[in-house]
Order: C-alpha cells, then sequence, then structure tokens
C-alpha cells in the first residue's frame, strides 16, 4: 500500500494479539531527516541520504527546498540525493512553504529563512497553526530577524534581506528545535551564536553541522557557532527513529511472552531518557552491536516482556523523552503502583496537549489519571475496550495501539490518519509482529 493509502485510514481497531516476536525495522529518524535535507540544500555539493523517512513530514520539507530551488532526486525508496546550492543559493517562493504537520520543519525553517535576502512564508496545516511560535520567534528577532506572525502563531512571515547578528541567548525551556533555529540562524550571522539550556537536549542539529564543516562546538546543555562558514556535502546514514521504536520497546515489555530484535536504532544520549526510566521500572532491554552511522550511535535492542512497577519519572531524564511520553503513559496503566511524571509542561504544546489526550484515553479505558500542570499520576489498573480519539496526534494513536494489547476489550482509536506524518506503515508493522491491530 502507498503512503498515500495509508493515510486514508481513519480508525484502528485495537485489541489483544500474539506474543511479540521476531525482528524488525523501524523507519528512519524523523528529526535527522529534516535536518539532512536543510544542511544538504544549503551546502556545497551533492549529498546522499540513506534512511530517509518517508513520512508525510519529512517529505514535506523536501518539497519546501524544492520550491527554494534546490534539486532533491528520489532514485529508491529511502534515498534522497540533495544538490546543494549552498548557503545563499536558494531561491525565492513563489507561495507560502506547506510545512503540513511537521514543527521541526516550521521552527528550524524559521532559522534558516531568516537570513535568506527574500522574503518567505511558512504555513501548516490546522493542528500546526495552533502550535506557538512565539519562543523561536522572538529570540529570532534579537538576532535581527524580522518575523510577523498570527498572535505568535501561524503562518510565519519573514522578512528578507536582515542583517542578522550572533547572540549569547540562554533558553526559557529546554527545546531542540528552538536550540536548531538559532544555530541555524547563525550560519547567516555576523559573529559568534551561543545557545545555553536549561536543561541538555537532543543534539542531531550540532552533530550534522559539525559533519556539514560548520565552526561549532558543542557539549550538553551548550553550543557555540562561529557564522559565515561554507558547508560542504557529506553523505548520510539516517539511523532508525527511537521515538518510533518506543512503542515496540513498550509493547514486547507488556505482553506476556515477547522477544522482540529492533535493528540500528538511533541511541542518541539525548534521545534515550525512556530507557533509563523503563529499565527503573523493571524492564528487560538489551543494547547489542553498538556502533555509529553519519556520527550518530546506534544500537540492536532485545526486548522481553517483564512486569514493570510505578515510580516517579526522574525529572533528569524528562526533556530526553520528551516525544515518548505517551509510550510511558501506556506502560505506566499497566505497571504494579503508581508512576508520577512530573517536569514535562511541554506535553501540552505539542501536537495535541499529550497528558490531556493521554489522561483522557486512559481514563475511558478504566484508568485513574490525576493531571497537573506538567504532568500526571497514572494508576495502574484493568484496562478495558473503549473508544479513544487521538485527537490527530500520531504519537497518541500509536500509543493506545500498545496500550490495546493488554485491555480486556476492543479499542477503538479514531483520527489516526496522521500516523504516517512520523511513522508509514505501522499498522502494518505491527501486525507482522503479532498486534492486534486493523483499520476500522
Amino acid at each position: 500500500m502507498s503512503i498515500a493509502g495509508r493515510a486514508q485510514v481513519r480508525s484502528y481497531i485495537a485489541s489483544r494479539g500474539t506474543s511479540l516476536r521476531g525482528e524488525i525495522a523501524v523507519p528512519g529518524d524523523k528529526s535527522v531527516s529534516h535536518r539532512a535535507i536543510m544542511l544538504g540544500a544549503i551546502a556545497e555539493g551533492v549529498t546522499r541520504i540513506e534512511g530517509f523517512l518517508e513520512g508525510e513530514d519529512t517529505r514535506a520539507t523536501a518539497a519546501i527546498f524544492e520550491r527554494l530551488g534546490v534539486r532533491i532526486e528520489a532514485p529508491s525508496e529511502g534515498v534522497r540525493i540533495v544538490h546543494g546550492v549552498g548557503l545563499h543559493g536558494l531561491r525565492a517562493p513563489t507561495a507560502p512553504l506547506d510545512c503540513g504537520n511537521a514543527g521541526t520543519a516550521m521552527r528550524l525553517l524559521a532559522g534558516l529563512l531568516a537570513g535568506q535576502g527574500f522574503d518567505s512564508t511558512l504555513v501548516g496545516d490546522e493542528s500546526l497553526s495552533k502550535r506557538p511560535m512565539r519562543r523561536v520567534i522572538e529570540p529570532l528577532e534579537a538576532m535581527g530577524a524580522r518575523i510577523d506572525s498570527d498572535d505568535g502563531r501561524a503562518p510565519l512571515r519573514i522578512r528578507g534581506g536582515q542583517s542578522l547578528s550572533g547572540i549569547d541567548c540562554a533558553l526559557p525551556v529546554a527545546s531542540a528545535q528552538l536550540k536548531s533555529a538559532l544555530l541555524l540562524a547563525g550560519l547567516y550571522a555576523d559573529g559568534e551564536t551561543v545557545v545555553r539550556e536549561p536543561h541538555a537536549t537532543r543534539d542531531y542539529t550540532e552533530r550534522m553541522l559539525s559533519a556539514f564543516g560548520a565552526d561549532i562546538d558543542f557539549s550538553p546543555g551548550i553550543a557555540r557557532l562561529r557564522g559565515g562558514r561554507v558547508l560542504r556535502a557529506t553523505d548520510v546514514a539516517v539511523p532508525a527513529d527511537f521515538s518510533s521504536a518506543a512503542f515496540f520497546i513498550v509493547a514486547a515489555t507488556l505482553v506476556p511472552g515477547s522477544e522482540l530484535l529492533l535493528r540500528k536504532v538511533g541511541m542518541n544520549p539525548r534521545r534515550i531518557g525512556l530507557l533509563h526510566v523503563l529499565r527503573a521500572m523493571g524492564a528487560d532491554i538489551v543494547e547489542s552491536n553498538a556502533s555509529e552511522e553519519g556520527g550518530e550511535p546506534v544500537a540492536d535492542l532485545r526486548v522481553h516482556h517483564a512486569p514493570l512497577r510505578g515510580i516517579e519519572v526522574p525529572v533528569e531524564h524528562v526533556p530526553d523523552m520528551i516525544d515518548e511520553f505517551p509510550a510511558l503513559f501506556a506502560a505506566a496503566a499497566c505497571a504494579e503502583g503508581v508512576t508520577v511524571v512530573r517536569g514535562a509542561a511541554e506535553l501540552r504544546v505539542k501536537e495535541s496537549d499529550r497528558i490531556a489526550a493521554m489522561a483522557a484515553g486512559l481514563r475511558a479505558l478504566g484508568i485513574r489519571v490525576d493531571e497537573t500542570p506538567d504532568g500526571a499520576t497514572i494508576h495502574s489498573g484493568t484496562l478495558r475496550g473503549g473508544e479513544i480519539d487521538s485527537r490527530g496526534d500520531h504519537r497518541i494513536a500509536m500509543a493506545f495501539a500498545v496500550a490495546a494489547q493488554c485491555a480486556d476489550g476492543e479499542v477503538r482509536i479514531g483520527d489516526v490518519a496522521n500516523v504516517a506524518t512520523s511513522f508509514p506503515g505501522f499498522d502494518a508493522l505491527a501486525r507482522s509482529c503479532g498486534f492486534g491491530l486493523r483499520p476500522a
């Protein structure tokens, strides 16, 4: 089935399947795929990307750069060849640039386009148009950018021809997207751009900028970039996406009799907070064949079923698992005892309010959840069948597909079309290893 065809699925029916068995490879990392297209486009020379995620979000990013004058070839599934035009070779678009549902694309592009000589406008779908962008706009304006918005939300109208200057910015929130936007703007700025984080976040952008030849130094929590350096094309091998792997890791942990091997999963230290938390809850996850691909650490993960116990999630792991909390909520519902999450207010401004969405869904399946402004307390219990509104959020939809593997009845999950934005083929891969899951 084509990606377009999969996107037409509107609901899932999920229920207990079999033990999860076998060996699987999840799609390429979405964050790395976005960044590889962006840096390949503004580099000198030809960049070959292997393992590119064939999702709607990443295809939207590639389409945007084609509209900016970059030739991008797709000789086969998961491969892109980007003919870079250099830092100043992008062309003015003739219409607004559509990011679809991709918050990563919009925030990073705001930084990259702020340094161009032409005007541009970034738009998105209904969900993306509700997400806050002021946190990106304000520090970019401190660098000299001019960005008009709809009360801090898309569309973002970026004025070209501005003179940018490097700044020393202490971020108010730990956000890899915000950090990355400032670093991309810093490529076009005079002087040094310094970004300081309250907590270290994933360093995909820093690693890839270094691989493309940027003048950058970084360590956990701080990055320093000097502007004006020409980027040189380099080949990029995209690791398997940890956020996509998370749903299978949790499912194999929860379903009795499971033993699942996930190949070449990205193990960026700032991305694997969920592994630390699951192990603290009692999960049996073994890493092997550790190596590097494209500057990113990867490893095979073998997951056996193991009973989990509720814990208070260490706050230091929260920034490193912000996309994995829906999967964690599913695990917490099936763990023994109570799981407490704090310090995760960022979840309320993702594709949906993920705290509210997961809490409402779990309650519909018979689980007690007490919400707080920055987290929740999840009381384990017996999951029953029911009906869930995923609110158009791909990670909410997949998390309830996982939870349903432990439910006493069928779970109908609505509004699942956006699963294709990050994980095309999720339903087919899930069924292949034992999930009970079908389109409604």
